[in-house]
C-alpha cells in the first residue's frame, strides 16, 4: 500500500493547468485533423460544380441543328435560345448573395447543383420549344447561383490563395466546358442518335458534385483561422450578437483584412471601377455565349462536318485549361491586369478575322485564337477577388459585376440569330463580335487598375 502511495500522490498533485493543456494540445490535433478533411472536401466541391457550370449551354450548342430540327425552331428562336443563359445568370444571380446569408454558401451551392440535374434530366423530354425553355432555366438557375458564389466561397476559404483557387476553379470550368462540346456528338452516335439522350446525359455529372456539398448544408463550417467577418459571410450571417460586438470593439486595422464593413452602404452603383468590371464582364460573356451557341454551327455551314465542328468547339473551350490556371496567377502578381485584357482582345480580332476570311481552311486556328480570347472570363472572376478588400465585399461585386454583366450580355447571341437568318450568311454577324471587342477591351483597362470597390464607394 506504501508503494502505490506516491503514484496516489503524484496523480492528485498533477496541476490542472498540465491536464487542460494535454486536452486543449489533443483538441488542436483533432480540429486540424477535421479542418484538412474539411479543406479537401471543399476543393473536391469547388472543382466538381465548375465542371458542370457550362455542359448545359456547349452540350446544346454541338447539337443546336438537331435540337432545332426536332423542335421546329427558326434561327431567331434558336437565337432567344443561346440568349437565355446569360438572361438567367442575370435574374438568378443576384438572389446569391441573399440566399447565401440566409442558408449558407454551401447549402446554396448543393441546392444550384441539385437544380442543374433535374434541369438537364427533364428539359429534353419536357415536350416543345416552351418546355424545353423551362428545363434550360431551371439547370441555369443553378448555374447562375453557384457563378456568383464561388469567388466568394474562395475569398472565404483561400484567403491567400485567391490566385491559384481561381485558376483551378476556372480550369476546371473550362475542362467541363470542352469535354461536352468534344464528346456530346460522338456519345449521341454511340447512344442511339437521338439529341435527347445526348443532352440528358449530363445530368449525371451534376449528381455526383451535390455529394461533397452535403456536409455544408448544415454544418456551416467557418473558413480556418479567418475573421468575424468571413465567419458571418460564410455561415449566412448566424454569428451571435454578443460576437458580433466584442470583433466590433476588437477589430483589427484595414491592412489585416479583418476589418468589419457596414455593407449596407456599400452601394457598387458608386463606383466607377465595378461599373467597368461590370461592363467587361457583360462583353466577355456576350463572346463567350456566342461561341458556345453559333461557333460549331459556324464550321458546319463552312463545310466542317459536324463532328470535327464539334472538336474545334471544344479546343476553343480547352484552351481555357491551362491559361485559366496561368493567368489568374499572373494577374495577382501585376498591379495593373489591363495588359492581359489587351492581349486577350487581339487574339479575339485575330480569330473573328479568320472566321470571315477561311472559316474552314484556318479552322483550327481560329479555334485556337477565340480560345485564348474566351479566357477573358477567368481574368474577371480575379479581378473581382481583387478589386474588393473584403468578403462581404467580394459577395456584393460578384453579385453587382455578374448579375449587371449578364444583363448586357443578353442581347447578343439573339442578335447573331437574327441577323444571320436575315442575312443567309455569316459576315454581319461576324462583324458584330468584332466590334463588340473594341469596347470590351477599353472597360477591361479601367477595370485592371490598382483601386478597390469599398474606397470608391465611400468616396
Amino acid at each position: 500500500m506504501m508503494g502505490l502511495m506516491p503514484s496516489e500522490e503524484t496523480r492528485t498533485m498533477t496541476p490542472p493547468t498540465v491536464r487542460s493543456s494535454a486536452a486543449h494540445d489533443a483538441g488542436k490535433r483533432g480540429g486540424a485533423s477535421t479542418r484538412a478533411w474539411t479543406m479537401r472536401l471543399l476543393v473536391l466541391g469547388i472543382v466538381l460544380s465548375a465542371l458542370n457550370l457550362r455542359p448545359a449551354i456547349t452540350s446544346l450548342g454541338a447539337l443546336l441543328e438537331e435540337v432545332r430540327d426536332g423542335l421546329g425552331m427558326s434561327g431567331s428562336v434558336a437565337g432567344l435560345l443561346t440568349s437565355v443563359p446569360p438572361l438567367c445568370f442575370a435574374v438568378f444571380g443576384v438572389m446569391a448573395p441573399r440566399l447565401a446569408r440566409r442558408l449558407g454558401a454551401g447549402a446554396v451551392v448543393c441546392a444550384g447543383m441539385a437544380a442543374i440535374a433535374t434541369g438537364l434530366i427533364v428539359r429534353p423530354y419536357a415536350g416543345g420549344t416552351a418546355g424545353f425553355l423551362a428545363g434550360s432555366a431551371l439547370a441555369l438557375m443553378g448555374i447562375a447561383v453557384s457563378n456568383v458564389l464561388m469567388p466568394v466561397i474562395v475569398k472565404h476559404w483561400f484567403p491567400d490563395r485567391v490566385g491559384s483557387m481561381t485558376g483551378l476553379y476556372s480550369m476546371a470550368l473550362a475542362l467541363g466546358t470542352a469535354l461536352a462540346a468534344a464528346v456530346t456528338v460522338p456519345l449521341t452516335d454511340t447512344l442511339g442518335g437521338s439529341w435527347q439522350t445526348g443532352l440528358a446525359l449530363w445530368a449525371g455529372l451534376a449528381v455526383a458534385a451535390v455529394l461533397p456539398w452535403l456536409p455544408f448544408v448544415r454544418g456551416r463550417a467557418t473558413p480556418p483561422g479567418a475573421g468575424e467577418e468571413a465567419a458571418e459571410a460564410e455561415t449566412g450571417g448566424e454569428t451571435p450578437a454578443r460576437d458580433r460586438q466584442a470583433a466590433t470593439r476588437t477589430q483589427a486595422p484595414a491592412s489585416t483584412g479583418h476589418t468589419r464593413v457596414e455593407t449596407p452602404r456599400l452601394r457598387m452603383a458608386r463606383s466607377r471601377t465595378a461599373w467597368a468590371l461590370a461592363v467587361f464582364f457583360g462583353l466577355q460573356a456576350t463572346a463567350a455565349y456566342i461561341t458556345m451557341g453559333w461557333m460549331a454551327q459556324i464550321f458546319r455551314d463552312a463545310g466542317v462536318p459536324a463532328g470535327t465542328a464539334g472538336l474545334l468547339l471544344a479546343v476553343t473551350m480547352v484552351m481555357g485549361v491551362p491559361l485559366a490556371f496561368v493567368i489568374p496567377r499572373l494577374a495577382t502578381r501585376l498591379p495593373h491586369q489591363g495588359p492581359i485584357v489587351l492581349a486577350l482582345g487581339v487574339c479575339g480580332l485575330a480569330g473573328y478575322a479568320g472566321l470571315y476570311l477561311a472559316p474552314a481552311a484556318g479552322a483550327w486556328a481560329w479555334a485556337v485564337l477565340l480560345g485564348v480570347a474566351n479566357c477573358a472570363f477567368p481574368l474577371a472572376l480575379t479581378m473581382v477577388g481583387m478589386r474588393a478588400r473584403t468578403g462581404p465585399g467580394v459577395a456584393r461585386l460578384s453579385a453587382f459585376a455578374q448579375s449587371t454583366g449578364y444583363l448586357i450580355s443578353i442581347p447578343g447571341p439573339l442578335l447573331v440569330g437574327v441577323l444571320y437568318q436575315h442575312s443567309g450568311g455569316w459576315g454581319l454577324p461576324i462583324a458584330l463580335m468584332s466590334a463588340l471587342m473594341i469596347p470590351q477591351m477599353a472597360v477591361g483597362f479601367l477595370a485592371g487598375r490598382d483601386r478597390t470597390v469599398e474606397d470608391e464607394a465611400a468616396r
